[in-house]
């Protein structure tokens, strides 16, 4: 295993140059506790671009897991690849961050976690919302008892970032890319849920392809049975202006946040609002922050042993158990239990 000194930047390649691959690399540029060693791409036209920004090309993933100058690996590949990329890198003694979704079952996101597990290195997840400032207070608020018991939750994340993508796109595959935006961005909603509200034990979906034509559909909306006794819905829609949202009620207070702009765009006011009976309605409002990187900081803290990763294994592969069972509700839309996956 690679271990980096606490006294030099942890040294990364990146695997996949695509959008958020492309977003990655330009977030690290001057980032003093990152260095990037290189980039994979198995598309060689995209090496011109990679080479313009002043990063090395690579053809494949081993060339880079060979390097001695690579500490971790940062995925940013096609959905089904993670788990056979994540198994190399920790076999390689890498540490590894793996874009969401860390599998597309349940079974192969537990072999991931095996493989990292085994090779004693460090798992990072692509789920950047928890390290949003509104996001860190109301898991704050939740954890102090402020909304007193919590009844329901509702969240909402959606875009049409994506309507450019091509026809035969693996995001528009529902073998890939599964139930509509789950895997772009419904699947960030149920992390932040497991973070506050614990296991999911009952999902109820549907999908629905309104206008862009997908196999996997573009609506997709969800009902969650939790085991502490809450419930929960969420929605991503693929073609709509922008909207992120959650709201969680409690008997004392609910608390509602409303973000103006994407996690990837810079700018834009996230609005925190604070609902009790008989008091008025209080409105704060937060920065947007770079949440991205504060995740890879974070990783980069466990992998120096500063700081646990904030993610548990556990989390990180009963997400993927709630996204199997996500899919598979949809299909029929049949109530799921998830503890049978």
């Amino acid at each position: 295993m690679t271990t980096p000194a606490s006294d030099r930047p942890l040294r990364i390649a990146i695997a996949g140059f695509g959008w958020w691959g492309r977003h990655i690399a330009k977030r690290l540029q001057g980032h003093t506790g990152f260095a990037v060693a290189a980039v994979v791409e198995t598309e060689v036209a995209a090496h011109k671009d990679i080479r313009s920004e002043g990063l090395e090309p690579l053809d494949d993933l081993a060339a880079a897991l060979a390097r001695d100058d690579v500490d971790a690996v940062i995925l940013t590949t096609p959905n089904p690849l993670h788990e056979e990329q994540v198994t190399a890198c920790a076999k390689a003694g890498k540490h590894v961050f793996c874009e969401k979704p860390l599998g597309l079952t349940a079974a192969s996101a537990r072999r991931s976690v095996a493989a990292v597990e085994a090779a004693g290195v460090q798992l990072g997840i692509g789920h950047e919302r928890r390290f949003e400032p509104a996001m860190v207070a109301l898991k704050k608020a939740i954890e102090g008892h402020e909304l007193g018991t919590i009844m329901h939750a509702e969240a909402a994340w959606s875009h049409d970032k994506l309507i450019g993508v091509p026809k035969g796109d693996w995001r528009t595959s529902k073998a890939v890319s599964p139930a509509a935006g789950m895997t772009a961005m419904g699947i960030h909603l149920t992390d932040l849920y497991i973070s506050y509200f614990g296991r999911v034990q009952t999902v109820q979906a549907m999908t629905s392809s309104r206008s862009l034509g997908w196999e996997t559909g573009d609506v997709v909306t969800v009902q969650l049975g939790f085991e502490e006794g809450m419930t929960a819905t969420l929605s991503a829609v693929l073609h709509t202006p922008h909207f992120i949202r959650m709201h969680v009620f409690g008997t004392k207070r609910w608390i509602e946040i409303l973000n103006e702009s994407h996690p990837d765009t810079p700018g834009g006011k996230v609005t925190y609002i604070v609902a009790e009976t008989g008091q008025d309605i209080v409105q704060k409002e937060f920065a947007w922050e770079d949440a991205v990187v504060h995740n890879l900081e974070a990783f980069a803290a466990a992998i120096a042993g500063k700081a646990p990763y904030p993610f548990t294994p556990e989390q990180m592969v009963h997400n993927i158990e709630v996204l199997e069972a996500i899919a598979l509700s949809a299909e029929d839309r049949r109530t799921v239990e998830v503890s049978e996956l």
